[in-house]
């Protein structure tokens, strides 16, 4: 195999088809970009990748490992047979499907890719099973598919990597985007974050513990190094409480008390004076500032200063006398104004010419409208303004006591 070149001047990152790794190589070629296909030799034999990283100086390279030159770039023929390989391949799982089927093997295949020059074929396959037996397979499909076999067994966090999916975010999956190398996420992570202990909701699609968990976990752990831990009796103006919980993100603390089953809830600051010593307890000052809508004139106090000059709540000041002794005045109002009151029609028949006082600041009578009808004050009835009503609307005492 052809060793790094020393009047190689630039290497870049080179990732195959199937692996999210890249590999670093050694490059002539000063007009690579990202995206380009390039053929390599590996110790699999002559492959084409793609290009992930611009090019970098070789005297940036800290590596101690001696780089393979690019070879070329995709000549016609090697895009032909790249092409082929493609469609040998779903052919290749078939086989192997159909195999694994008889041998009744715990075997579930994911994926298969032929070098460039297919004498090589590697296929990927998970299992439940740490290790599996598959020497019988191996007899059974090398002469059906005429090259060397290799079976690659994959773990759950690989697979979900090369299927995708969607994460309980709603984004796409961080391992098919953007993580090219998996941490160790165990249980602890969760419990340094407060996390409900629900293992089905902190799974991800693989299975496993969710990769996020590794996101926050050190910011917690430097900002619980400021909070109280649990447990901690904290000294408040109402007695003995114990720190239940916190939040991190609000940087409040809640306390107990377990003798009263008082839960409070305090900023961190506070619990902090309360440990001190230093704490005053706030008092809650109760102000009421006046204030006027523009529109209705309604005040703090809740009387609306109405058209007539009074501050009844919109009923004139003239009948209030009227409307404690009879039950048809401004409560029934709405009531009246529709139905109205036998008796009280009777009295507007018998006082329908007689004029109507005008409540007005200065109160002035109305003059009498000729053709009024009867039993509606005589005549004196405005649609725009109805609540101005007559004798038979109004239902007031004098009509009660007709």
């Amino acid at each position: 195999m052809a060793e790094e070149s020393s009047s190689s001047k630039y290497y870049v990152g080179v990732r195959f088809l199937g692996s999210e790794k890249a590999y670093y190589f050694s490059t002539e070629f000063s007009d690579l970009k990202l995206g380009d296909l390039v053929v390599v030799d590996t110790i699999n034999g002559y492959e084409m990748g793609t290009v992930t990283t611009s090019l970098m100086s070789m005297a940036s390279y800290k590596g101690s490992l001696a780089l393979k030159p690019v070879l070329r770039k995709p000549t016609k023929s090697d895009l032909i047979d790249y092409n082929f390989n493609l469609k040998e391949a779903k052919r290749a799982l078939a086989v192997t499907a159909e195999q694994i089927k008889a041998l009744n093997l715990p075997m579930d295949l994911l994926d298969a890719f032929y070098t460039l020059d297919g004498t090589k074929i590697t296929i990927t396959y998970t299992s439940p099973e740490k290790r599996v037996d598959f020497r019988e397979l191996l007899r059974k499909i090398a002469p059906l598919l005429s090259c060397r076999v290799e079976l690659r067994q994959i773990a759950s966090r690989d697979k979900a990597k090369m299927v995708g999916g969607i994460g309980t975010c709603g984004l796409p999956l961080c391992c098919s985007t953007f993580l090219t190398q998996f941490e160790g996420i165990s249980i602890a992570r969760a419990k340094n974050q407060m996390l409900t202990l629900n293992i089905p909701k902190l799974s991800g699609p693989c299975g496993k513990l969710i990769c996020c968990l590794a996101y926050e976990d050190d910011t917690y752990t430097i900002e619980k190094k400021d909070f109280p831990q649990i447990g901690t009796v904290i000294h408040t103006p109402d007695g003995d409480y114990t720190v239940d919980s916190m939040n991190i993100i609000s940087r409040t603390v809640r306390i107990v008390n377990g003798e009263r089953s008082d839960y409070q809830t305090y900023p961190l600051e506070d619990i902090k004076a309360m440990m001190a010593g230093t704490y005053k307890k706030k008092e809650t000052q109760k102000t009421v500032e006046e204030f006027v809508l523009p529109d209705f004139h309604i005040q703090a106090t809740g009387v609306r200063e109405n058209s007539y000059g009074g501050n009844s709540g919109g009923v004139p000041a003239a009948n209030q006398p009227q409307q404690q002794q009879g039950q048809g005045g401004g409560r029934n109002r709405h009531r009246n104004r529709h139905h109205g009151n036998r008796q009280g029609q009777q009295q507007g028949q018998q006082q329908g010419q007689q004029p109507r006082p005008q409540n007005k600041p200065n109160n002035q009578p109305q003059q009498p409208r000729q053709n009024g009808r009867p039993g509606e004050g005589g005549g004196n009835h405005n649609r725009h303004r109805h609540h101005h009503r007559g004798g038979g609307n109004r239902g007031n005492g004098q009509g009660q006591q007709g």
